[in-house]
């Protein structure tokens, strides 16, 4: 994360952005959908860069909620 001009921590990663979205969600009972058509993702086998990739396809939504125990 990064601090922007106007003093507010700016997300600069998608997990950072994943991890504000679900600590902002919890305990509110919100959830988020997403709706993707012809999304291709290239999942790595390994943590390094010449790991070879699996590749995902998603066409349809995807609905993330989040709860309290």
């Amino acid at each position: 994360m990064q601090n922007s001009t106007s003093g507010r921590v700016e997300t600069t990663t998608w997990p950072e952005l994943a991890e504000g979205l679900y600590g902002f969600l919890t305990g509110r009972g919100a959830s988020i959908e997403y709706h993707f058509k012809d999304l291709v993702i290239g999942v790595p086998s390994a943590a390094h860069p010449d790991a070879s990739q699996a590749m995902w396809r998603l066409n349809g939504g995807l609905t993330i909620r989040t709860t309290e125990k």
